[in-house]
């Protein structure tokens, strides 16, 4: 791993060398886990062009879950079921609410990534555009979507409790234009020139985006859409197939905190990112160990049942629990008896659960995250 940035003449590469400059101990951790990631990625390209069956539904799965763990890291209550139905009625459907606002407008801005991330360069006009997309629909932000900040903002984190703390103060209003002409310069010259991990780049790439914080709203969300959009572009293409946003979400408490042991010191000679990196890193790692996980159970299930069990199982997990009776009536042409049998298969080989006794047996979907 080289992670020497001399050699480049702007003065933000001196800046991020100084913040890269870490003890022999934090190299050899970070080299270990870019040698993992970068271990899983072959092994996943190998799988990916040897049986794609599943990569489809794998992504439209992963889609719902980056929205509603992105959206609720800032604030939003809504579950992944309850995203899943707003966007299937998303066109007859008007968004009155701030929360289904910013959840489909996160939606649209992901899946013109996922599908056009090869045409989508690095530059300011791109980034508004990003911006732009993920406030459509946000009637309050209409004034300043698209166009870098106009008034010092804060990064704050949002509980489910409704309450809010300060993470770190950001860069002014007026210096705004010029860090992030700077920042967008530096990510793609060290991308062309190749002498830094294209991992390394990315987690500091998002490290000083978050710390300008260069727009009024939406920098958290964003600055997700665009690791999504670098890691695909730098090959770990894996990431549409698990989010990653997800595993952000489970470990929210550290996320603020590693970004704090950063911030703490911004614009000092002691600002250092290897707490950063390392969490940037090791939730890669729970991104591989995710995806290889549902991968295995994924393909197991749709190889191991048929149709009609296929059928049972999307209706239980599409209700979450329900009876004997509803799932007859979904299927007016399979008999009881049938139907019976294929639920003590689906509860032997442990894909759904059963409690109660009698009339009041119900069945529910178990978590596939």
């Amino acid at each position: 791993m080289q992670l020497d940035t001399i050699g480049y003449k702007m003065d933000i590469s001196e800046k991020i060398f100084k913040k890269l400059a870490f003890d022999s101990k934090k190299h050899l951790q970070l080299g270990k886990l870019l040698s993992q990631i970068d271990a899983f990625k072959g092994s996943w390209q190998n799988l990916e062009h040897k049986d794609a069956r599943y990569l489809k539904e794998l992504r439209q799965l992963a889609t719902v879950s980056s929205v509603g763990s992105s959206s609720r890291i800032e604030g939003v209550t809504m579950t992944d079921e309850e995203i899943g139905k707003l966007l299937k009625l998303v066109k007859v459907n008007k968004l009155e609410k701030r929360d289904e606002q910013e959840v489909v407008g996160y939606y649209d801005a992901l899946q013109v990534i996922l599908e056009h991330y090869r045409d989508i360069g690095l530059i300011e006009r791109y980034v508004h555009q990003l911006h732009g997309m993920l406030l459509k629909y946000s009637s309050k932000d209409k004034a300043h979507k698209g166009q870098y900040k106009q008034v010092s903002n804060k990064v704050v984190a949002n509980y489910p409790d409704g309450t809010q703390k300060v993470i770190f103060t950001t860069t002014e209003p007026h210096l705004t234009q010029g860090e992030m002409e700077n920042l967008l310069n530096w990510t793609n010259n060290a991308i062309e020139k190749e002498e830094i991990h294209p991992l390394i780049i990315v987690g500091t790439f998002v490290y000083e985006f978050l710390s300008i914080h260069p727009y009024q709203d939406g920098n958290g969300r964003l600055s997700r859409l665009l690791t999504t959009l670098l890691l695909i572009q730098q090959g770990y293409e894996f990431v549409q197939y698990i989010s990653f946003e997800h595993v952000i979400e489970s470990r929210k408490n550290e996320y603020y905190k590693a970004l704090m042991q950063g911030q703490k010191d911004r614009n000092t000679e002691a600002e250092k990112i290897d707490e950063w990196l390392t969490f940037f890193l090791e939730c890669m790692i729970n991104l591989t160990v995710r995806l290889e996980e549902k991968y295995t159970t994924f393909s197991k299930l749709k190889l191991e049942l048929n149709d009609r069990q296929r059928s049972i199982l999307a209706f239980i997990t599409s209700k979450q629990t329900t009876k004997i009776g509803s799932i007859e009536n979904s299927m007016p042409n399979e008999s009881r008896n049938t139907i019976k049998k294929d639920l003590s298969f689906l509860l032997n080989e442990g894909m759904i659960i059963r409690t109660g006794a009698g009339r009041g047996v119900q069945y529910h979907a178990k978590d596939r995250k």
